[in-house]
């Protein structure tokens, strides 16, 4: 199934989902009958997609604020009006795109009455939306490593941030450390798209979703109940 942006008004896109000159965006010269905090909101829009664009093709070390502003269709003044350099508009595009996967995941597991249909739904939200905007995947979960601290700080945060999906697990044996326990399957999930990521498969994130439900269910549950419940056949979990 692909996921297709048009299906609800309300949904906030992805930076990257647009080019950042998209003319549905364009701010005629002169002078202009929209706010001034309108104009720079859709000015920060632009600068993130070409942002996002422009660090997808080129890396983030090779990404300057020149090319940026030449994806986006602004000018370098404006771009340090509103942000302090080639990092800080990095890490707010990651905030804000992931920002949105991780509220899309919630609504997506609040839906649900059970917690196992709920992760495999909230699962099915990030595939298909980092796998519709491959350039955001690409910036968002790549290139966050040439960032350096503040990346890596910036992605253990996003990571934390999944524990709330975990917080009605069954009770564990005595002496097994449930906080431990989730950031390892948390980590795990991250490392398998990851890989498919970097490895120019993004499209086909959206295939891991039988193996990554299993993966988040099975160390509460078990194998064989945790592909049961995702509705797999008996014979997955054996092997």
């Amino acid at each position: 199934m692909e996921w297709n942006p048009s299906r609800s008004p309300e949904v906030v896109l992805l930076p990257g989902a647009r080019t950042g000159r998209d003319p549905a965006r364009s701010i005629k010269r002169g002078p202009s009958r929209l706010p001034p905090d309108v104009v720079a909101a859709t000015q920060r829009e632009r600068l993130l997609d070409g942002l996002v664009h422009t660090v997808a093709e080129r890396g983030y070390q090779h990404a300057t604020v020149s090319d940026i502003c030449r994806a986006a269709g602004v000018t370098r003044p404006v771009f340090y009006e509103l942000f302090s350099g080639k990092e800080d508009a990095f890490l707010a595009a990651h905030r804000h795109g992931t920002g949105v996967v991780i509220r899309r995941m919630a609504a997506a597991f609040a839906a649900e009455s059970d917690w196992c249909v709920g992760i495999r739904q909230g699962l099915d939200v990030m595939l298909q939306l980092l796998a519709g905007v491959p350039a955001f995947a690409t910036m968002a979960v790549i290139e966050i490593e040439a960032v350096g601290p503040a990346g890596r700080r910036e992605r253990d945060q996003l990571l934390t941030r999944f524990r709330v999906f975990f917080a009605e697990v069954p009770q564990l044996p005595v002496g097994v450390g449930v906080e431990e326990l989730v950031d390892a399957v948390v980590g795990g999930v991250y490392s398998a798209v990851y890989r498919r990521v970097d490895s120019g498969r993004t499209d086909q994130l959206p295939d891991l979703l039988p193996v990554l439900s299993v993966f988040c269910l099975a160390p509460f549950l078990g194998p064989a109940e945790a592909a049961r419940r995702v509705g797999l056949p008996g014979r997955v979990a054996e092997r």
